[in-house]
């Protein structure tokens, strides 16, 4: 089958959705499939073009402009022309759209004057980020148009059962669930570093506390400060580690100077940073999965987050992580404090985690892809 992914994040870029299409067009190639991505060019590719590189990319490139709040990534332009010149003469057998923007709405138009069938994934909850920079009024018109654009294809995959539910409830049709696999030989308790560890001024008994992702508002990075405070509390040689980088990092670095901000990571660095760590909170409540959890609980950390998306496929609380009812502050603070009592139970609890990530293969996510939207194209 030739297949168009179209999407805005993807590599050099790395986040948990181009981590996941990657993964995904990865393995639709090696079961024979012809994919080619659609997507605009990142920074890293403008500035190395810029200073004479040559572009080494066998993807559809188009242009794109910085995505407000995030400057370090870009969304697509409505290229339709461009677009459809391309198919026209590399005719795809099916359109699948990660991207909501501009870039997805021209691929809309194209793949209809077409005749193209077109399936979607949802990764984002960008509805539910109004409510974190105040615009609360935001939340309904852009679920409405989220609604709008997902019902023009034939499928919508989102990663969880409990996702798929909800947007049905919302008014969503044609929902499927292509869930999210994890690299167990990159994120494993082998890649802990003492010399790491050391370098943010923990010794080998000093607990230390993990967050991962964007360092930004919609993750509810506030209450991350407040669990790990409330862990420090309890455990006075806690260390707070925090990989990523996003618009709320100057003002943390500036109030809490003694927390270690370790910035963007990637690959093998990424997955010592996580295996070098003990505790991973994570209380984000805009998730449509999180592939950080299952990243974490395969690198051997005690995870603690919200029982919703991959904490309530995943973590069974008290046995290999902790949950904390949906978006109740209060009761994450209580699971760290009920975390911090079982800290006899740590070994276990990181021995457990790893193991139930075991069975959690992109091979099982790529083939249920394949027969997903292979029975949506013959529609």
């Amino acid at each position: 089958m030739r297949i168009a992914l179209v999407t805005e994040t993807y590599p050099p870029e790395v986040n948990g959705v181009a981590m996941t299409l990657s993964r995904l067009v990865r393995g639709l190639r090696l079961r024979g499939h012809d994919v080619e991505v659609l997507r605009p060019r990142q920074r890293q590719e403008l500035a190395e073009a810029k200073a004479g590189g040559v572009l080494a990319s066998e993807d559809f490139l188009v242009p794109g402009v910085p995505i407000p709040r995030y400057p370090s990534l870009r969304m697509g332009l409505p290229v339709v022309v461009r677009i459809e010149e391309r198919w026209r003469t590399w005719k795809p057998d099916l359109v699948h759209v990660a991207t909501e923007g501009p870039l997805g709405l021209a691929v809309l138009f194209v793949a209809g004057r077409l005749g193209l069938p077109v399936t979607s994934s949802f990764h984002t909850n960008f509805h539910s980020y109004g409510g974190h920079y105040g615009l609360h009024w935001f939340q309904d018109a852009a679920l409405a148009y989220l609604r709008w654009f997902h019902n023009r294809t034939r499928l919508t995959l989102v990663p969880t059962a409990q996702g798929a539910r909800e947007l049905t409830d919302s008014g969503f049709r044609n929902m499927g669930v292509m869930s999210r696999g994890v690299d167990t030989a990159l994120f494993s308790p082998e890649r802990r570093s003492a010399e790491l560890r050391a370098s943010w001024g923990a010794g080998p008994d000093d607990p230390v506390a993990v967050y991962v992702g964007r360092v930004a508002a919609e993750k509810n990075l506030g209450l991350a400060v407040k669990a790990f405070l409330r862990l420090r509390e309890l455990e006075p040689r806690a260390r707070f580690l925090l990989v990523g980088d996003g618009p709320e990092r100057a003002g943390l670095e500036k109030e809490y100077p003694e927390f270690h901000y370790a910035g963007m990571r990637r690959g093998e660095d990424l997955a010592a940073h996580y295996a070098s760590g003990d505790v991973f909170l994570f209380p984000s409540v805009t998730e449509t999965f999180g592939n950080v959890v299952t990243e974490a609980m395969a690198s051997g950390l005690v995870t603690v987050t919200y029982d919703y998306a991959a904490g309530r496929e995943y973590v069974r609380s008290g046995e290999n992580g902790f949950l904390a009812d949906y978006d109740d502050a209060a009761a994450y603070l209580r699971a760290v404090e009920t975390l911090a009592a079982e800290r006899g139970r740590w070994a276990e609890i990181r021995a457990a985690a790893r193991a139930t990530t075991l069975g959690v293969t992109w091979d099982a996510v790529v083939a249920r892809f394949e027969a997903d939207v292979e029975r949506a194209r013959r529609v």
